[in-house]
């Protein structure tokens, strides 16, 4: 991870995720009409973000799993090095490095919860006669291997959906932005505009700084000085 150049890590999980579909779609020692092409053209548009023609390159006469292998691996290599030229190949490395830095972070944690909860129940495997820490080993183990196909699906499918932005989007986006700090702009012009509260007369007499010219106003009175403000908000502040 302390390389600055992931990209053979990432293609090398995405061709991975692409074995593991044609071996779900494609099982060997089986025949075509026993091939789920619908499913497998919907999770290869899901896991890859691509639209392959997987039906109709399924339904070709004499086709196998390896044509469809090589075919789908040109096709999504292309696609990557297509989104390395628009966001370019400095930019690209480093959305590499931090989608797989997030996922490896998340993925880990997640399988570190597992274990603490396969801990806390292997022991009940020797009421069954089972030795709890070979079943330990085992079921780790198997828990790893999970990790690391979730690791590289999650690495493919996002790498997959990154799109740089067009210039209608980038516009947009502009536009978005200035529209947000006009209208956080508004309430302050507004607020300058409006004018204080109106004000009166003070009443006969009144000294601000003597109170005992103030008469004797409750609470919610107007203020005798003539603010217009209720004397407990004014100069019943000050009494």
């Amino acid at each position: 991870m302390e390389s600055e150049d992931l990209s053979e890590i990432t293609t090398d999980m995405r061709h991975q995720v692409i074995d593991d579909l044609i071996d779900t779609f494609m099982p060997p020692k089986t025949y075509a009409d026993q091939w789920d092409t619908e499913g497998f053209k919907a999770a290869v548009a899901e896991q890859l973000n691509i639209d392959l023609p997987m039906v109709e390159w399924c339904e070709e006469e004499g086709v196998d799993d390896d044509i469809i292998r090589e075919r789908m691996i040109e096709a999504t290599d292309q696609m990557m090095a297509d989104k390395a030229e628009a966001f370019g190949p400095e930019n690209m490395r480093n959305i590499e490095k931090q989608l797989l830095l997030q996922a490896i972070d998340g993925n880990w944690r997640d399988h570190l919860l597992s274990l603490d909860q396969l801990r806390s129940v292997v022991g009940f495997r020797g009421y069954a006669q089972r030795d709890p820490l070979n079943e330990y080993k085992n079921e780790s183990f198997q828990l790893f291997e999970g990790m690391l196909d979730s690791l590289r699906q999650e690495v493919t499918q996002k790498l997959g959906q990154i799109q740089p932005m067009s210039e209608e989007e980038r516009n947009a986006m502009i536009a978005e932005i200035a529209a947000r700090q006009a209208a956080m702009q508004a309430p302050a012009a507004f607020a300058d505009a409006v004018p204080a509260e109106p004000t009166g007369d003070a009443i006969e007499g009144f000294d601000e700084n003597d109170p005992t010219t103030w008469g004797n106003p409750g609470r919610n009175d107007p203020c005798p000085c003539g603010s217009g403000k209720k004397f407990k908000h004014c100069h019943g502040r000050l009494a």
